[in-house]
């Protein structure tokens, strides 16, 4: 221990007789580790950490690929091939030998009213297995159980979120027993669920949970229970104890297959022989559930890993910047090293010694490296979107601390082992005695510091062209013609049915909310939309179109939309054909519909499809189509322009919820907390849901993009700096090493220019080298990264050219100012140099 203690002394002596040396060193490590630290705490909440529940291995997903004929609603959860009809889950809850319990669960909107106070929040509705196979106990009260999930319409109970309790109802016990209005619906709280558990479904944080039996008062209008071929519930399971998941795969599919043929068979009408046979072929597909339910992590997995690899590279790049410095300062203590060999030293105590700085400069660049990493992750929390600062949370807990710690050692030893073994070497003084008494650490050090600068040249290069290929992806997405004009929209949410209106008091409700708005100063125009614009959702519907034929296996589903009056002029949606709707076209009235460019291509209804006739599946050619729009972005700014159509939502007597569109004739931002006071003045306790601007929801919409440009751009800046600094550092020292040898050369008639050239000579073959390690390397990345570039490939030759470009001219700037010092040398001063 004593010898351990005072190899930490000598060290920190050593550390402090070169403090710019030591300065630069814990600078380059702190701003490599804290970048690690920061995205690794982003990987360890969104793709590694399991739930927070016992034996979380022993938690399966259910899906169920294969033909779907009905309807199906996902969402965040998992995708369309992950929903079970209602029955199914029962059927399957049934007759399953292989676990403990299968549990269903699926969120919902919630509205709730409690002590006086009434939010918008997400709720998530549960079956009575959820609590018992999750394993949890309450903090407070009781679970939902079976008992409370047996009929439909009971179980009039709510289970709250433990940081719901403690914040809004201020960690009041005696809470459990009283009533929560949820959706207009009077409930029992009965408990509180513990602390630290927020649901099963990373970007679904539920205040509270309810018992699924109660879906049709949460969701006013729903009927489902009954229908086999409506899939919208999400099933998960706990294994039996000696059970593996093959076995249960086994077990579960044969009892799967057997309701398949037996029950659902006979109720599909219309498939054709090849769908037929793939419905009766559909197994169910069982997987690891220890980090619960979520389509986000398939969505941010990649993006994810590929942030994580450039910051491993930056900080390779600082590695080798500290290994040059440790070479060169090494070499400037060859002769103490000499002397402590020669005094009896054992090399093993020497490659200790300095081992042991190196290890000193690790935990000072890992503590720095924590401070950069929360301030990463305070900038990573202020870009995000409102909708994703409940699922990050920008924080450094234990298992970030020991990844850092872990990442500090690692490097430490990375970046001093070969300084240590070289500056120890047997043949010490022999190789001293050879470099005529020079600093210069001798020839292999020489091709190690050039090796390692190369090497920077060509990680810079790959993190540069990597940089390029996501800002000029995000440029494409900025140039897209979204087809509308909302620069100066307001786009926000009301949602009366779930404070318990009735269907026509809702309806009363929106048109004197759109009367209100209208009237106010400031307001141009106001419509409303059932599925929000560019919003990332998605309403879908087999329709029948007159002189489409319909058959087996005839793809005629469109998105679908119910919108208000004036709707298309409101966001700028050009009308081609016909007319959009007006407050005529309501209940009572025609039906009508307005379809988008794409509609009538797919639908071959010709230039003008204005009179022509469709249906949403029944065959009875009921609506009449009065107008033509043109082409518009209608989920996501980057999907393909879909086949759509529009009703208006006035003629649906079960409305309940809709999206509003504020057009301004100023500064849209400042007509948001008007917005707020119009909808308070109509009904105090209705929350007004996602208010922002038009442009922000675009924004939002591509944030994933817009993340990874600015961090890659930002880590490839920082590459590059540091590999500047370290092919200055090795020129400069390799001038220094050569000083006698140009003093030679210029003696015998050598001049400036030709000694610029000598060390630029020496520059041009560092980039080429590296520049051709560098572009392979950017080819792989770009490769790697071509599911998230957009209308661009991964190898694209300009971005690889100007990266290469800009990295050369930032080599030949750092490669310059050696050269012109070498170039000025006094010949006489030089060939006295020691």
């Amino acid at each position: 221990m004593s010898a351990v203690l005072g190899n930490i002394k000598l060290a920190f002596r050593h550390l402090l007789k070169s403090p710019f040396v030591t300065g630069v060193a814990i600078a380059s490590l702190a701003l490599g580790i804290g970048a690690n630290a920061a995205i690794f705490s982003l990987i360890d909440q969104m793709l590694l950490k399991r739930l927070p529940v016992p034996a979380p291995a022993e938690l399966v997903n259910f899906k169920a690929p294969g033909p779907n004929p009905g309807s199906q609603s996902c969402s965040n959860i998992g995708d369309c091939r992950e929903v079970f009809s209602y029955p199914m889950f029962l059927d399957l809850q049934r007759e399953q030998t292989v676990f403990t319990d299968i549990a269903l669960h699926v969120g919902f909107g919630a509205n709730i009213s409690a002590q006086g106070r009434t939010m918008s929040a997400d709720g998530l509705m549960v079956s009575g297995s959820y609590f018992p196979v999750l394993g949890i106990a309450p903090s407070l009260g009781r679970l939902i159980g079976p008992d409370d999930a047996k009929v439909k319409g009971d179980g009039r109970v709510a289970v709250l979120a433990y940081e719901y309790w403690r914040g809004a109802l201020g960690a009041d016990p005696a809470v459990v027993g009283k009533n929560i209005i949820v959706n207009g619906q009077s409930l029992e709280i009965i408990g509180v669920a513990p602390r630290g558990f927020q649901g099963t479904t990373l970007g679904l944080q539920p205040k509270l949970w309810v018992p699924v039996t109660l879906r049709e008062q949460m969701n006013p209008g729903w009927t489902g229970f009954e229908k086999r071929r409506s899939y919208w519930a999400y099933l998960f399971a706990r294994l039996k104890p000696g059970v593996t998941l093959e076995q249960a795969s086994a077990s579960i599919n044969t009892q799967y297959s057997a309701i398949i043929q037996n029950v659902e068979v006979p109720l599909q009408q219309g498939m054709s022989d090849k769908t037929m046979a793939e419905f009766k072929a559909k197994q169910l597909v069982l997987a690891p559930g220890a980090l619960g339910q979520s389509s986000a992590r398939g969505e941010v997995t990649t993006p994810l890993a590929m942030l994580f690899g450039i910051t491993l590279l930056v900080l390779l790049i600082a590695c080798a910047n500290i290994s040059n410095l440790l070479l060169a300062r090494g070499a400037a203590r060859s002769g103490e090293m000499a002397v402590r060999l020669a005094l009896g030293g054992s090399r093993r105590q020497l490659v200790s010694q300095l081992l042991t700085e190196s290890l000193l400069l690790g935990v000072l660049g890992g503590l720095a490296g924590l401070g950069v990493a929360i301030l990463t992750l305070k900038g990573i929390s202020a870009i995000l979107p409102q909708q994703a600062t409940s699922t990050f949370v920008p924080h450094l807990d234990m298992t970030v601390i020991g990844f850092t710690a872990a990442l500090a050692i690692l490097t430490a030893v990375l970046f001093g082992l070969f300084p240590a073994l070289h500056a120890t070497r047997p043949d010490l003084i022999s190789s001293i005695r050879e470099q005529g008494g020079q600093p210069s650490g001798g020839r292999a050090a020489a091709r190690w510091r050039t090796a390692l600068a190369t090497a920077q040249i060509g990680l810079a290069l790959a993190l540069l062209a990597s940089a390029g290929l996501f800002t000029r992806s995000l440029a494409n997405i900025s140039r897209l013609d979204l087809g509308v004009k909302v620069d100066s929209v307001i786009t926000f949410g009301v949602s009366p049915e779930l404070n318990g209106y009735a269907p026509g008091r809702s309806h009363l409700f929106f048109q004197r909310l759109e009367d209100d708005l209208a009237a106010t100063p400031g307001v141009a125009s106001v419509s409303a939309a059932m599925v929000g614009l560019i919003a990332g959702n998605n309403w879908g519907n087999d329709v029948g179109v007159e002189g489409f034929p319909k058959g087996p296996d005839v793809d005629d589903n469109s998105r679908f939309n119910m919108v208000g009056p004036g709707y298309f002029a409101t966001v700028g949606i050009p009308v081609l054909a016909g007319r959009e709707f007006t407050r005529y076209d309501a209940i009572g009235t025609p039906k009508v519909a307005v379809v988008n460019q794409a509609f009538a291509k797919k639908f071959k209804l010709g230039a003008n499809p204005v009179g022509k006739r469709m249906d949403q599946g029944n065959d009875s050619l009921d609506i009449e189509i009065i107008g033509l729009v043109q082409d518009a972005k209608y989920s996501d700014v980057k999907d393909e322009i879909p086949p759509l159509f529009f009703t208006p939502y006035m003629q649906d007597s079960m409305v309940g919820a809709l999206s509003y569109y504020v057009k301004t004739t100023g500064d849209p931002k400042a007509m948001l907390p008007v917005v707020s006071r119009v909808v308070s003045g109509l009904d105090e306790n209705l929350p007004v849901e996602q208010l922002r601007t038009m442009p922000e929801q675009i924004r939002d919409n591509v944030f994933l993009d817009r993340f990874v440009t600015l961090f890659a751009t930002t880590f490839a800046l920082l590459a590059t700096l540091l590999a500047a600094i370290g092919l200055y550092g090795v020129l400069a020292y390799t001038v220094a090493q050569r000083t006698r040898e140009i003093g030679v050369r210029m003696a015998l008639g050598a001049g400036p220019a030709q000694v610029r050239s000598m060390v630029l000579v020496q520059v041009g073959k560092m980039i080429l080298v590296g520049g051709a390690i560098g572009l392979v390397a950017a080819v792989v990345i770009g490769r790697v990264a071509q599911s998230l570039l957009f209308q661009m490939e991964g190898s694209n030759p300009s971005v690889l050219a100007i990266s290469a470009l800009v990295l050369g001219l930032v080599a030949l700037g750092a490669g310059l100012a050696p050269a012109i010092r070498a170039s000025r040398l006094d010949p006489v001063r030089a060939l006295r140099y020691e």
